[in-house]
C-alpha cells in the first residue's frame, strides 16, 4: 500500500458511519450472542470443523446477522457475495453462481453469497437458488427478520440450518458503545475529547430496542451535533442526546411477526387477569400506530371467547367500545379501549361457550346433515301435518312443570355441548 492508498484508506475511515467502524471481525468481537458463538456452541464448531452449511440468520434489526455472515466468510477463507432481496434479483443471482462455478473450477475457492431480508425474494427467485446449494456451487446464508417457517420456501428451508439471533440486552449494547467511544478517540476519528455519563449511555442503550446499529447511529447524531466547550470536550448528556434523538421509534410492523406477538400478549394478559399488563401491551399497539378497529374486535371477540357467560356484560362493555372506536377515531379512543381492556381483564373467566361451540363443529363434521326431528318442525300446511310435522311437541307455557322433550337429532341424543358456568 503507497502514500496515496494509505490517505484514502484514512479517509474512508473518518467518513464510514460508526456502526460500520465498529463492525466485529472475529467472532470473539460479536457482542449478545454467546449461546450462538460461544465456546462449544453448534455453529462455532461448524466453523472449527470447516463444515459450513446453508445457513438462515434470523433475528431483529441490528443484532449482527451480516457481521456474523461476514465473519464465516472471512474465518473459512470464502469468496464472500452480498446481494439485497429488496434491489437484486434472478440475473444478479445467475451472475453471482455463475462466477462461483468458474472461481470453483480454477482455484477451487468456495463462495458465500448472502442475501439480506432474503424474505422478501418471492417463490420463485427463492426457488432458483436450489439447484445451486444443492450442487454445492454456493454456499448461502440468508438473513431475515421475519419467521422463516412463513416467509422462506419448505425447499430452501430443508437444506439449510436455521440459527436465531436474540435482540441485544441494554448492557450488551452499553458495551458496544463504551468500546465505539475508546475506537473512535484512539483513532482520532473525532478532532475532541469525548465523555459520555452513565445516564446517557444507558438512554442510548434503552431506547435501541435491542438494535447495536440503532444506539451507534444515535451516539454518532449525538457526537455531530453537540458543540465542544472551551476545552475542546464533548460532553454528551442524556437531555442533550433526548432532544437531539426525538421520539423512540417502535418497534412494531401491521404486517410482520411482532404485530401478532403484540396481540397475542395482549389477548393472555387479559386472559390471566393481569390489568396492568393488558394496558401496556395495548398501548404498544395504540401508540406504534396499530388501527383502533383491529384491537376493539380482538376484544369483542375476548368478551365472549374467553369471559362469556360468565360476566354477559363483558360483551356490552367491548361492543360499546368498538362502537365509540368508529366513531370518534384515535387519540381520542384510546381510553376507551383502555376501560374495555382492563374490564376484561377484571372479569371473572370462563370458556364454557368457546369449548361448548367447538364440540358444536366437531359433530357437526361427523354428522352434517341430521334431520330436525318431527315435533320440532312447524307444519303450516294440511300435508305437513299429515306426514307429522309438530306432532307430539309440548308448548313449554301451557306447563307449569318442566317438559320433558327431546331438542337434539335422534343420534346426538342427550349430547351436552355447555358445561355449567
Amino acid at each position: 500500500m503507497d502514500l496515496f492508498d494509505l490517505k484514502t484508506e484514512k479517509t474512508k475511515e473518518s467518513q464510514a458511519p460508526l456502526a460500520e467502524l465498529m463492525r466485529p471481525r472475529t467472532l470473539d468481537d460479536l457482542v449478545g450472542q454467546d449461546e450462538l458463538v460461544g465456546e462449544g456452541s453448534p455453529l462455532r464448531t461448524l466453523l472449527e470443523l470447516d463444515a459450513v452449511p446453508s445457513m438462515i440468520f434470523w433475528g431483529p434489526p441490528g443484532v449482527g446477522k451480516t457481521t456474523l455472515a461476514r465473519i464465516i466468510a472471512g474465518t473459512t477463507k470464502s469468496r464472500f457475495v452480498s446481494l439485497s432481496a429488496t434491489t437484486s434479483g434472478i440475473a444478479d443471482l445467475k451472475r453471482a453462481v455463475e462466477e462461483a462455478r468458474e472461481r470453483r473450477a480454477l482455484h477451487g475457492e468456495r463462495t458465500i453469497v448472502f442475501i439480506d431480508e432474503i424474505h422478501r425474494w418471492n417463490k420463485a427467485q427463492q426457488d432458483a437458488f436450489l439447484p445451486h446449494v444443492e450442487d454445492g456451487t454456493v454456499t448461502l446464508i440468508g438473513a431475515t427478520t421475519e419467521n422463516p417457517s412463513f416467509e422462506v420456501n419448505s425447499a430452501l428451508l430443508s437444506r439449510s440450518r436455521v440459527f436465531v439471533l436474540k435482540a441485544l440486552s441494554v448492557e450488551a449494547i452499553e458495551s458496544v458503545l463504551k468500546r465505539a467511544l475508546a475506537l473512535v478517540q484512539d483513532r482520532g476519528v473525532y478532532p475532541y475529547k469525548i465523555k459520555l455519563d452513565k445516564e446517557a449511555t444507558k438512554y442510548l442503550a434503552s431506547i435501541a430496542n435491542g438494535d447495536a446499529r440503532s444506539a451507534l447511529n444515535g451516539l454518532e447524531l449525538g457526537l455531530r451535533s453537540v458543540r465542544p466547550d472551551a476545552k475542546n470536550v464533548v460532553f454528551l448528556k442524556k437531555e442533550a442526546l433526548a432532544k437531539t434523538l426525538q421520539k423512540n421509534h417502535l418497534l412494531y410492523d401491521r404486517q410482520g411477526e411482532e404485530h401478532y406477538n403484540i396481540i397475542s400478549a395482549l389477548h393472555k394478559s387479559m386472559r390471566g387477569s393481569d390489568a396492568d399488563a393488558a394496558l401496556y401491551w395495548l398501548g404498544r399497539m395504540l401508540e406504534a400506530g396499530e388501527d383502533p378497529l383491529y384491537v376493539a374486535r380482538r376484544i369483542v371477540r375476548f368478551a365472549s371467547e374467553d369471559i362469556g357467560l360468565a360476566d354477559p356484560n363483558a360483551l356490552t362493555q367491548c361492543v360499546a367500545a368498538y362502537q365509540a372506536c368508529h366513531q370518534i377515531g384515535m387519540p381520542e379512543c384510546n381510553v376507551i379501549l383502555a376501560q374495555a381492556v382492563a374490564y376484561c381483564a377484571r372479569a371473572p373467566k370462563s370458556n364454557a361457550l368457546y369449548v361448548g361451540y367447538q364440540r358444536v363443529q366437531a359433530d357437526i363434521r361427523e354428522f352434517p346433515n341430521e334431520g330436525v326431528p318431527l315435533h320440532l318442525r312447524n307444519a303450516p300446511t294440511k300435508l305437513m301435518k299429515s306426514v307429522g310435522y309438530g306432532k307430539g311437541y309440548k308448548y313449554n307455557p301451557d306447563f307449569k312443570e318442566p317438559v320433558e322433550q327431546d331438542y337434539l337429532p335422534t343420534s346426538l341424543k342427550g349430547r351436552k355441548y355447555l358445561e355449567d358456568v
